[in-house]
C-alpha cells in the first residue's frame, strides 16, 4: 500500500473539520492543520495579530519540512487566500491569489461582472462615506447595503432612507475594532496584489431584490481553466424575510436556467483568472421575468453543502477539493452510494432576542441520535454581547443546523418536523407564500456563525 500524501488543510473547522477527519480515516491523505477558529474563544484572540503573508510564510516553511504535496482551505475569511499564498510559495497546485482577492472584493467583483456579464449584474455603487461619516444626500432608496469585504451577510441589509443608512453605519469602539481586524489582512494584501480594486474598508450599495424572487447556489469546480458544474442547491427562506430557513438538494430550478448560471460563472471566473479550485455562485432567478442576477461568487467550496451532495448524488466535494489541490482529476474519485432522494440543511433561527430556544440537553441529543442515526446536528448557542451582536449585525440569531434526507421531499420534511420536535426547536419547514407585491425588499442572510458543537449521529 502506498503512503497517503501529506496535505496542509488550513482553517478547517465545523463542516470542514468533520470532512477532514473522515477523509483521513479513509486513508485519502494525512492532514496537518493550522489556523484559528474565528468563532471560538480563546482561539479567535489570534485575530488581533493575524497577517496573511506572515501566516503563509510560517506554513510554507512547515510544509517544506513535512513534505506537503498540497494545501487547501474552504474558509471564507482567511483560509482560502492563505492556502493560495502557501501553495504559491511551495510551487504546488492552487488558485491564483489575485483571482481570490478579485472575487472576495465585492465592489471589484461587481465591476468585473459588469464588463463580462452585465445582464446578470445588479445595479451597484460605492458608498462614499467611511464608517461614522455623514451619509451623502441624494442616494436612491430603498438600497441594499453590505461591506465590500465580509461573509455570512454580516452588516448586510436593506435600508429605506438616509436615516436608516446613517444608523446602520454607526458602530461602537469594540465593533469597529472587530470590523477593522477582520478586513485589514485582506486589504493589506489587496494593496499589493490587486491595487486597482481600492480599499475594502467601505460599504457597497446594491439594487434590492423583491422578497418573492427565489435564490439558488451553483456549485462547481475549475481545473486547468475549464469550468464544470457540480450542482444547484435551492434556498427556502423564512416567510417574509431573506433569512435562509433551509437548503435543499436536488434543485427544482429548470435545467436551462442552471445552464445560464454556469455560463455566467464561466465568464466571471475566466475574467478574474480563476484557473483551479471549487467555487459557489449565489444568484437570484425571477420566474416571472426570467431575469438571472448574481449575488456574489465565492471562490471556494460552500462547505455546508458537501454533506448534501454526498447524500443525494454520491459525490464528495471535500474529496474533490483535496484532489484539485493535489493536481489530480476530481472526476476520477470513486462515487459514494447515495442515501437519500432529497436532502436538506435546516437552519434554526430566532428573530426575537428574548425568545431564543435553549440548546438541546444531553438526553435530547441522545434521543435524536437514536431516532435519526443518519442525521447531523449542529448547535451553537450564544449569550450576552455575542448574542446581541448577532441581532444587530444580521437581524437574527441562528442557533443550530440539522442535516437529514428522505426518499422524497415530502418524507424529508416530515422527518424534519419530527427531528425538530425531539430537539425542542421550532421546525424550519413551515413554508408560506410571500406576497409578490410586498414592498419589503431584502437580500440574503448567510447561514453560518459561531463554531458549533457538532453531533454526528
Amino acid at each position: 500500500m502506498s503512503t497517503p500524501p501529506r496535505v496542509g488543510w488550513l482553517f478547517a473547522h465545523d463542516w470542514d473539520g468533520r470532512a477532514r477527519d473522515q477523509l483521513q480515516a479513509q486513508g485519502r491523505a494525512h492532514f496537518d492543520h493550522a489556523g484559528f477558529d474565528l468563532f471560538a474563544f480563546p482561539s479567535n484572540a489570534a485575530l488581533a495579530f493575524y497577517d496573511h503573508e506572515r501566516f503563509a510564510h510560517r506554513q510554507a516553511r512547515r510544509g517544506r519540512r513535512l513534505g506537503w504535496r498540497a494545501v487547501l482551505s474552504h474558509q471564507e475569511h482567511f483560509g482560502a487566500v492563505a492556502a493560495a499564498l502557501v501553495a504559491e510559495k511551495l510551487g504546488l497546485p492552487g488558485t491564483p491569489v489575485a483571482s481570490l482577492l478579485a472575487a472576495q472584493h465585492k465592489l471589484h467583483a461587481r465591476r468585473v461582472l459588469q464588463q463580462v456579464a452585465p445582464e446578470a449584474n445588479l445595479r451597484f455603487a460605492e458608498l462614499e462615506a467611511a464608517y461614522g461619516d455623514d451619509i451623502p444626500h441624494g442616494l436612491a432608496y430603498p438600497a441594499f447595503v453590505k461591506p465590500v469585504k465580509a461573509a455570512f451577510s454580516v452588516l448586510a441589509r436593506t435600508v429605506d432612507n438616509r436615516a436608516a443608512l446613517q444608523a446602520h453605519t454607526r458602530f461602537g469602539a469594540w465593533e469597529l475594532w472587530v470590523i477593522r481586524h477582520l478586513v485589514e489582512p485582506f486589504d493589506r494584501l489587496c494593496r499589493v496584489r490587486l491595487p486597482q480594486a481600492g480599499s475594502a474598508h467601505r460599504m457597497l450599495l446594491e439594487e434590492p431584490v423583491p422578497l418573492h424572487v427565489p435564490q439558488y447556489n451553483l456549485d462547481g469546480w475549475v481545473a486547468d481553466g475549464q469550468v464544470h458544474a457540480l450542482g444547484v442547491v435551492d434556498a427556502v427562506m423564512y416567510p417574509g424575510t431573506r433569512a435562509f430557513m433551509r437548503w435543499e438538494l436536488p434543485s427544482r430550478l429548470a435545467p436551462a436556467v442552471q445552464a445560464r448560471a454556469l455560463d455566467v460563472a464561466r465568464r466571471f471566473l475566466g475574467a478574474i483568472g480563476f484557473t483551479r479550485g471549487l467555487f459557489n455562485l449565489e444568484f437570484f432567478h425571477d420566474p416571472a421575468t426570467d431575469r438571472l442576477s448574481v449575488i456574489e461568487c465565492n471562490p471556494r467550496l460552500a462547505s455546508q453543502f458537501g454533506d448534501l451532495y454526498r447524500r443525494v448524488h454520491g459525490i464528495d466535494p471535500h474529496a474533490m477539493g483535496v484532489a484539485l489541490a493535489l493536481g489530480e482529476d476530481p472526476t476520477a474519485l470513486p462515487r459514494i452510494e447515495p442515501t437519500a432522494g432529497v436532502a436538506a440543511s435546516l437552519v434554526y433561527r430566532a428573530f426575537d432576542p428574548h425568545a431564543v430556544p435553549p440548546a438541546p440537553s444531553a438526553a435530547q441529543r441522545a434521543d435524536f441520535a437514536r431516532t435519526f442515526p443518519d442525521a447531523l446536528m449542529f448547535s451553537f448557542p450564544k449569550t450576552g454581547a455575542a448574542l446581541a451582536r448577532d441581532f444587530k449585525w444580521t437581524g437574527n440569531h441562528h442557533h443550530g443546523f440539522v442535516h437529514l434526507g428522505g426518499r422524497d421531499r415530502a418524507q424529508m420534511l416530515e422527518r424534519a418536523v419530527q427531528a425538530s420536535a425531539l430537539l425542542g426547536w421550532p421546525a424550519p419547514c413551515q413554508d408560506q407564500a410571500v406576497d409578490a407585491s410586498s414592498s419589503t425588499l431584502l437580500h440574503s442572510s448567510q447561514p453560518h456563525g459561531a463554531s458549533p458543537d457538532v453531533q454526528a449521529a
